[in-house]
């Protein structure tokens, strides 16, 4: 037991017009938008790592969180556990996330660190049988030790990849135990810092290999949820391999999993690769690798991944409308990878932290749910590309570039450029935002 949280109830709908501070406005887990509950809709998890594991310090600057559970025995991790579903109680949220690291203390050895896994998954089962919070995904933390600080599978050293290939079962054993609905490859140090001393050929194959093995030993432990990649530029490598949802979806073909794994996209590592969120969910739709989101956001300020929690629904409602246009999540969710700013101290700001992000999603949610309702974007879109509906574009992609060529002179054909209509559109946008 925990009394972490004393005083701060469990968070209800209360509307939009509430004056209390620990209430949603926006998020009603049981209204239905498109003929789904919203709860159902979002999937909303909680990130184990920087709400319950980070000790809120920075590139400058060390621990500014005293914990109870911050330390380095079985005991921290079972208190750790016990406030995190006090936390997933409190904000009523379906789902928690986890790295390895997160949950249990590191072993002086390999058989040490796993027997304490097996100790926290024993636990963490027994907390799930009593609480309705379950699992979205797990995943091995193959970035934060020293054996790891040239890549995991794709390090230099053989022995390094054993290491990775024993940790990454362990997880997968782990995850599919407890139920977990996926399984996610974040390669924080897959990549390099120069390539002065970097075999790019056999790091790239390397890395392809290892992702063969995972899928391999998915299917032979009769794991039925979806393997993830999470793209991301750099930070902390300076290039990574899994740059984008492109470079991933380039990387499954190579290695012939582009019908195994899906991508978990980040708001904020979309955001460093160049991108915006929504380009990454809908490029990942139209490719069939659209798995799972990490939600949060960066400091525009700022040149590198802050993590914070979501406050603009604006922003938000664009990554939503594509989500819904991909049919929804099957086996993913919306993640808040985020972690409150190392001045905020207090118990209440980790919950309010929470429901201010769900409420941002919830809005954004049901304004992308209008948008995909009223239809009108989709018939400008479909009107735009109407063109190539007709029986003359359709042979034309079918013939060789002779008869495409043809059509001009036989034709006529003279192009005269129409409008991309963007302001109009940006403007009906702003309609439901």
């Amino acid at each position: 037991m925990t009394d972490f949280f004393a005083g701060i109830p469990a968070l209800r709908y209360q509307g939009p017009d509430t004056e209390n501070e620990f209430a949603f406005r926006h998020y009603n887990p049981d209204e239905v938008l498109l003929g789904r509950r919203m709860e159902d809709h979002l999937r909303f998890a909680v990130a184990w790592w920087h709400s319950l594991a980070w000790p809120g310090g920075d590139p400058f600057g060390g621990q500014t969180f005293q914990r109870p559970w911050f330390g380095d025995s079985l005991d921290h991790a079972r208190l750790k556990a016990d406030v995190g579903f006090a936390l997933f109680d409190i904000l009523g949220v379906p789902f928690y996330c986890f790295h390895d690291a997160d949950i249990r203390p590191e072993g002086a050895s390999f058989a040490e660190t796993k027997a304490n896994l097996d100790a926290m998954v024993d636990y963490l089962a027994e907390k799930q049988a009593r609480h309705r919070t379950k699992l979205l995904w797990g995943t091995a933390n193959l970035f934060s030790h020293r054996r790891w600080m040239a890549g995991a599978a794709t390090n230099p050293d053989p022995d390094v990849y054993a290491y990775a290939a024993a940790t990454v079962k362990a997880n997968m054993d782990a995850t599919h135990r407890l139920g977990g609905q996926n399984y996610v490859l974040w390669g924080g140090r897959e990549g390099y810092e120069t390539l002065l001393n970097t075999d790019l050929r056999a790091e790239r194959q390397h890395a392809g290999r290892f992702l063969q093995q995972v899928v391999d030993y998915k299917h032979r432990i009769g794991f039925q949820g979806t393997i993830l990649i999470e793209p991301k530029p750099q930070e902390p490598s300076k290039h990574q391999y899994d740059y984008d949802v492109a470079t991933v979806y380039g990387f499954l073909l190579e290695f012939g999993l582009e019908r195994e794994v899906k991508v978990n996209i980040e708001q904020g590592h979309a955001i460093l690769a160049g991108h915006s969120f929504e380009h990454e969910i809908a490029l990942a739709a139209s490719l069939g690798i659209f798995g799972s989101i990490d939600m949060n956001r960066n400091d525009y300020q700022s040149g590198w991944d802050t993590d914070q929690f979501p406050n603009n629904h604006a922003e938000m409602a664009l990554a939503f409308y594509e989500i819904l246009r991909a049919g929804g999540y099957a086996t993913g969710g919306t993640n808040f990878d985020a972690k409150i700013r190392r001045q905020s101290l207090d118990p209440a700001d980790l919950v309010l932290a929470h429901a201010g992000a769900m409420d941002t999603c919830a809005r954004a949610l049901k304004s992308a749910a209008a948008m995909l309702q009223d239809g009108r974007l989709e018939a400008l879109r479909a009107e735009r590309y109407a063109g190539w509906q007709t029986p003359a574009a359709q042979a034309m992609l079918a013939g060789g570039l002779e008869d495409a060529a043809a059509r001009v002179t036989a034709e006529g054909i003279e192009p005269e450029p129409r409008s991309g209509r963007q302001e109009r559109l940006e403007n009906l946008v702003n309609r439901y935002v």
